[in-house]
């Protein structure tokens, strides 16, 4: 894992959101690149501001979701983490020095233009829609990774990585079955070893 792949994944995490979360993390994976967030935190007693700081530093990528607007059932207010995280990674690139102000960024919302109702600063973003959508969400992750990978790599088409994707759930599924983990309790570790383990067993095909 270096600077130049590590891609600093900003979205929800709840349980609605959960199919479009493992999407983001499949595609980076395949596509050569290391997914990191918030959830990979396993010193509880780092503030989880500085954890966050930390891996922006240390991401020169990322894509953020910013379609989670809604009111939260229980307080009735929306949640801004997203945002927020979103500014930080944007101050970096603009504030910081040398690799980074390299970084780039993906934004993605359910729509690619809302986000002028909201939080219209972000005009001259280049902001993505994914419509809710996991295999949408994958070829705009693919796209935008494939315009920051090493010089002279092609990466496979969005459609290989959502036909890859389809093979790799029911196997999750297993794995989950033999170890008795519920699907909803997998971790950020789980997650991302099964998808590791998956793809060194289903290796890309060679290029001709």
């Amino acid at each position: 894992m270096t600077y130049d792949t590590s891609v600093f994944i900003n979205c929800p995490f709840d349980a609605a959101y959960r199919p479009l979360f493992e999407a983001v993390v499949f595609a980076t994976f395949d596509c050569g690149f290391h997914p990191r967030c918030s959830l990979e935190m396993e010193d509880s007693s780092q503030v989880r501001i500085e954890k966050i700081n930390q891996i922006i530093q240390q991401s020169r990528l990322a894509i953020h979701d910013i379609s989670r607007t809604q009111l939260d059932p229980a307080f009735q207010l929306p949640r801004f983490n997203m945002p927020l995280e979103l500014g930080i990674f944007l101050g970096a690139k603009a504030f910081g020095s040398g690799v980074q102000r390299r970084k780039a960024a993906l934004v993605l919302d359910v729509d690619r233009y809302r986000y002028q109702k909201y939080i219209s600063d972000l005009a001259g973003q280049d902001i993505r829609a994914h419509a809710e959508d996991p295999e949408t969400a994958i070829h705009q992750i693919r796209d935008f990774l494939g315009a920051h990978c090493v010089p002279g790599i092609v990466l496979s088409g969005g459609d290989l990585i959502i036909e890859r994707y389809r093979a790799f759930r029911p196997a999750m599924a297993a794995y989950c079955r033999a170890l008795r983990i519920r699907a909803e309790y997998l971790t950020f570790r789980d997650l991302t070893t099964f998808i590791i383990g998956w793809l060194k067993a289903n290796p890309l095909p060679t290029a001709v």
